[in-house]
């Protein structure tokens, strides 16, 4: 009988161990006191920051990761690659097979924020280059413990080996026409030895960064074997995304004065507080064009000009609120600021007394997109709040995965990001 327990229990520990790590190969920051976690390409404009963290393999350009911890001492923190397959799941490949040097860095580059209200210490991190195509985990922990997790977030590193072509059209679905928009895919394998297409290649489409209704396109509705090309125009929806609205925003770049969509800032010795206006649904209303972020957002203030707003910009807790009906159905805050919707402050609250739902996080000054959405079978539902309009621009990408016959991981040999009619701050 002890013999039997003593294995049971060796079962749940393993069994939690897997949970735990299938749990960090996705985008999530598992301490409250890690805040403003960004990666991407380091740029010298000031919206490099909302870029994808998407690069090729051979790049001058490394990818940066940024985050605070709200904290008075510096902590050591550590990062280390996983590489991943198309699906996220950890590949085949070994430590050695994708790094050159030793995979662990020590996170050392960081600096103390300037007479904040609330003290953070913010963290920067150049991550090293790699040898392989793929899907990529960066992985931060503290004191060298990988149980330890703080954060991970995901990137890409691709190669140009395949050519790729992409475009968005008017959906072949008549009905969806004026709300959807549909991406065809042009694949042309001629640089790579595929024997089986269907088998080999996965075409993969996401839309403003999200990874919550990204899609893979199962099968090319055409092929041409002697040319090697594939063509995705599928006419059953399965390369369509609702459009949705350009995104609403606030602008917490002020703290003595209220910026744009705030109705109150409150500025106290330890701390701020910001209420932003009463939000109303807007899907009968008419498509009305402005500049957004496509769901992401900028760290700035405007009341050190000049300053550095990486380490000068205050921390404040911002609530939102939408006036609606209490309903059954769960209602969401999504954007990059809830990490579309999987951060807890990301479900919204009845407030009875007021008759809003309601939500309070914490953010660092700056511009921020939002929209909302119902929880309905696991997938969020904007069309009920922000309605949904073919000429709303949006930001999409188009990766190629091709697994080479015996190989251990899946390369990304073609990327191409499509942004018609961009029109972002």
């Amino acid at each position: 009988m002890k013999t039997k327990s003593l294995f049971l229990s060796f079962l749940f520990s393993i069994s939690a161990v897997f949970h735990l790590f299938a749990q960090q190969l996705e985008d999530k920051v598992y301490k409250d006191h890690i805040q403003s976690v960004r990666l991407f390409p380091a740029g010298e404009t000031f919206d490099a920051s909302i870029d994808a963290p998407v690069i090729p393999l051979r790049s001058e350009k490394p990818l940066v990761l940024l985050f605070d911890d709200l904290a008075f001492d510096p902590e050591l923190y550590t990062a280390k690659l996983i590489h991943c397959d198309a699906d996220w799941q950890k590949s085949q490949l070994k430590d050695n097979d994708f790094s050159p040097t030793f995979n662990e860095f020590n996170i050392q580059d960081y600096e103390y924020s300037v007479n904040t209200r609330i003290p953070y210490i913010h963290y920067r991190f150049e991550l090293p280059r790699v040898t392989k195509s793929g899907n990529y985990i960066i992985k931060v922990y503290r004191q060298r413990d990988e149980s330890d997790v703080i954060l991970t977030k995901r990137f890409m590193i691709y190669e140009e080996t395949f050519r790729v072509g992409a475009s968005i059209v008017p959906p072949s679905q008549t009905a969806a026409r004026n709300t959807s928009q549909q991406i065809n895919v042009v694949v042309n394998y001629s640089a790579g030895e595929v024997t089986n297409p269907d088998g080999q290649i996965k075409v993969l489409i996401r839309q403003n960064q999200r990874w919550d209704n990204a899609k893979f396109l199962a099968k090319p509705t055409f092929m041409n074997e002697s040319s090697k090309v594939l063509r995705y125009e599928s006419f059953d929806g399965g390369n369509t995304f609702d459009a949705g609205n350009e995104f609403r925003f606030v602008d917490l770049r002020f703290i003595r004065a209220n910026g744009v969509n705030i109705a109150n800032m409150r500025v106290e010795p330890d701390v701020i507080f910001a209420d932003g206006n009463i939000n109303k649904p807007r899907p009968e209303t008419a498509y009305s064009q402005y500049l957004d972020l496509n769901g992401q957002y900028i760290i700035e203030t405007k009341d050190r000009p000049g300053g550095n707003p990486e380490i000068e910009s205050e921390y404040m807790l911002m609530t939102f609120r939408l006036a609606i009906a209490e309903d059954s159905d769960p209602v969401y805050l999504l954007g990059s600021l809830t990490n579309w919707g999987k951060a807890p402050e990301a479900k919204m609250e009845w407030d009875p007394k007021m008759s809003v739902y309601t939500t309070s996080l914490l953010v660092k000054q700056g511009w921020y997109d939002y929209q909302y959405a119902y929880l309905r079978n696991g997938a969020f539902d904007t069309k009920p709040f922000e309605g949904s309009y073919f000429e709303t621009e949006n930001e999409y990408e188009v990766l190629v995965y091709f697994r080479n016959l015996g190989s251990r991981y899946d390369q990304l040999v073609g990327y191409i990001y499509l942004h018609p009619n961009r029109r972002r701050l």
